[in-house]
């Protein structure tokens, strides 16, 4: 079993945590907020005085954080100097594709092994550890990574080289956000032509424009008792963590050159419905803008 620093215990971090020490794994947590920390006490996980400590004498240290400079500034701020000689570093935040392969670089030239392991399936996925995980970094960090990978996560796809991870990670949050907002329009539109909410997706649920939108994440109450809406719209995956993800994908058209109206459209929008009352809400509640003509 590995001894292991988990930098980031929020509520994605600290069930991946848990699972980590369900399994026998050595886990040894920090977290900046004291409300994360008291959780994390409380699930019985022992609070290193700091992430550098945390790392020190760790096989692998795993970083959840919200922002990619908070990535790069730990790493530079002592937490590659506490880690020993070949530790390997699982940077499983959503960030930037460059400030992923910039993070691996300086973990490299510190004498570490890094991968870029950002993940999909929401608060639930981690709690049941059935998280997807898309993966960028060699062959051989995959390898070493991969049995604490399936400890929190049911599918883990290795997407290639540093950064590729990150880049898959974006990639499927736009194709999520643009099908978000038109099932959205789709309900928004059914209602004003007089269909009921069961028969549009008794429908589209089995039709071409069947998608995790509808089945799984389905905007308005009843047909999918499990989804948000069910439970006025609490996250989830809230508003802002997708206009986050979208502004990393506008960031990664742009600099790319890639013609992707429907990708700039849906950053647009839900920037708009994160600045309104959706920040924390789910991100599925983006039908009540559409409803109010505010997107």
């Amino acid at each position: 079993m590995s001894r292991i620093a988990f930098l980031g215990l929020g509520h994605m971090g600290l069930p991946m945590a848990v699972n980590l020490v369900r399994a026998g794994h050595e886990v040894h947590g920090f977290d900046l907020m004291p409300a994360a920390i008291e959780a994390a006490r409380a699930a019985g996980i022992p609070i290193a005085a700091s992430g550098a400590d945390a790392a020190t004498d760790a096989d692998v240290v795993i970083t959840m954080f919200p922002a990619g400079e908070q990535v790069i500034s730990a790493y530079q701020d002592g937490l590659l100097a506490a880690a020993k000689p070949g530790t390997l570093f699982i940077e499983s935040s959503t960030i930037a594709v460059d400030e992923a392969q910039a993070a691996h670089a300086l973990a490299v030239a510190a004498g570490h092994r890094n991968i870029d392991a950002p993940v999909s399936g929401g608060v639930v996925g981690a709690e049941n550890g059935t998280l997807a995980f898309m993966v960028g970094g060699s062959d051989e960090d995959f390898a070493a990574a991969l049995p604490l990978l399936e400890t929190m996560g049911k599918r883990i796809v290795h997407c290639g080289g540093p950064g590729l991870g990150q880049a898959a990670k974006v990639c499927n949050n736009m194709v999520l956000a643009v099908s978000q907002i038109a099932v959205a329009e789709a309900f928004v539109l059914g209602e004003r032509l007089g269909l009921a909410h069961d028969a549009l997706f008794d429908v589209v649920s089995q039709a071409s424009g069947q998608c995790w939108a509808i089945t799984t994440n389905c905007p308005v109450p009843g047909p999918v008792p499990t989804s948000p809406a069910n439970r006025d719209y609490q996250p989830g995956f809230a508003g802002a963590l997708m206009a986050k993800d979208l502004g990393l994908a506008l960031k990664a058209i742009e600099q790319t050159s890639t013609d992707a109206k429907m990708g700039r459209l849906a950053q647009e929008l839900y920037a708009a419905f994160a600045a309104g009352d959706g920040a924390g809400r789910d991100f599925s509640g983006i039908i009540t803008d559409v409803r109010d003509g505010n997107v």
